[in-house]
């Protein structure tokens, strides 16, 4: 009879979306994810079967906690203009008061990756495809209601919508102050 796993897969895969949310895939180590994760290389492995199938794993997880939050945010009631803007807001400040300045797994991971590792791509191209449709629905809801010009193309600004949320959590990993994020923001919807 083998021994019982000491510890929790999911609790793991928590831990490890945070390691690798820090350094990065190539800059995560096997130990890295050991010592994170207090367990053995052998229960690593045996558990999750690779670095690569754990990040995996995490990427989804990020993908199921961080892109359903925003996604939510966006189908709350109220103006259009300023769910948008409440949104951008809220990313850039609370990427700013992360001390680790770590911006958006995905986007991290896009910019690592994508060329590189087609599983990892095709899982985040998911996660952006979804978040642009939903800018594209909440761009259409605002010109039902006025607040947006019907003469605009909804998808041009619903990619718009989607570059600025990347672009952001790029910026925020460098920016000095917030001036900068701040005045991207307020083109942003001005330009709606």
């Amino acid at each position: 009879m083998g021994r019982p796993k000491q510890f929790d897969p999911d609790v793991a895969v928590d831990q490890a979306m945070e390691v690798f949310w820090r350094k990065g895939y190539a800059g995560t180590t096997p130990q890295d994810l050991v010592d994170a994760l207090g367990i053995g290389k052998g229960s690593l492995y045996n558990t999750f079967g690779s670095k690569h199938a754990l990040f995996q794993r995490a990427l989804c997880r990020y993908r199921d906690s961080q892109a359903k939050a925003l996604i939510e945010m966006l189908e709350q009631g109220g103006p259009v203009k300023t769910r948008l803007r409440g949104l951008l807001e809220f990313l850039a400040e609370n990427d700013l008061a992360d001390p680790d300045r770590r911006g958006c797994m995905a986007v991290n991971a896009a910019a690592e990756l994508a060329g590189t590792d087609d599983a990892a791509k095709a899982l985040i191209q998911g996660m952006l495809d979804r978040l642009e449709e939903t800018f594209r629905a909440l761009v259409e809801e605002g010109q039902r209601a006025g607040e947006i010009s019907p003469a605009r193309d909804s998808e041009a600004l619903a990619s718009l919508l989607l570059t600025t949320v990347t672009g952001l959590r790029i910026l925020v990993r460098v920016a000095e102050s917030p001036d900068r994020l701040f005045r991207v923001i307020d083109a942003t919807i001005d330009s709606l």
